[in-house]
C-alpha cells in the first residue's frame, strides 16, 4: 500500500510533481500519483479523495494552478495531512495558485509549500511520516546532514578559488 497520494490537476504540473516523487524515492516512502482534475472529471476526483484513506494513504500531496481547488478540495474530503504545491502560472506568477491554497477555511488546513516547490511537499510528507517511523527519521537526519556538507563544500570550493574562477 501507498503511503502518500501524489495528485495533480494536469500533466503540465508533472515536472514539479516529480519532484515530491523523487525524494520520496530516495527516502523509501511508497507513493501512488495520478492526475485528476477536480473541475473537468468531479467523480473522478470525488472517488479518490473518498477512498485515499482506505487505499493507505497517510498523506496526499495535491499540486494545482490557478484556481487551484484540488488541495482544498482533497483536504475536506481526506482527514489526514495534505500538502498543497501551487504552481506556477503565466498569468499572476502562481501567486493565484499560492493565495488559493493558502487562504483556507477554518477547519479545512493545507500545509502550503513554495510556488513549485514539489521537493519541500515530499520531505514535508517525510517529515509527518517520521513522527511514527524512527528509521525515516534516521534518514531524514542523513538527508539533512547531507545537505550541510554540500554547503561547506561548496564554500571550501570558494575559498580554494575564488569567487572569478567559481562554477557551479
Amino acid at each position: 500500500m501507498a503511503q502518500v497520494g501524489i495528485v495533480m490537476g494536469s500533466d503540465s504540473d508533472m515536472p514539479v510533481m516529480a519532484k515530491a516523487a523523487d525524494i520520496l524515492e530516495q527516502l523509501g516512502i511508497t507513493y501512488e500519483m495520478h492526475i485528476i482534475s477536480a473541475h473537468r472529471e468531479p467523480q473522478e476526483f470525488f472517488d479518490y479523495a473518498n477512498s485515499a484513506e482506505e487505499k493507505g494513504y497517510k498523506v496526499i500531496i495535491a499540486g494545482a494552478g490557478m484556481a487551484a481547488h484540488l488541495p482544498g478540495m482533497c483536504a475536506a474530503i481526506f482527514p489526514l495531512p495534505v500538502i498543497g504545491i501551487p504552481m506556477h502560472t503565466t498569468s499572476l506568477g502562481g501567486r493565484d495558485s499560492l493565495y488559493s491554497i493558502v487562504q483556507m477555511p477554518t477547519g479545512i488546513p493545507v500545509a502550503t509549500v513554495a510556488i513549485n516547490g514539489g521537493t519541500n511537499a515530499g520531505i514535508l510528507a517525510a517529515k509527518i511520516l517520521a513522527t511514527s517511523d524512527p528509521e525515516l527519521l534516521k534518514k531524514l537526519k542523513e538527508y539533512s546532514a547531507s545537505l550541510k556538507e554540500s554547503v561547506v563544500a561548496k564554500d571550501e570550493k570558494l575559498s580554494k578559488v575564488g569567487y572569478k574562477n567559481y562554477s557551479n
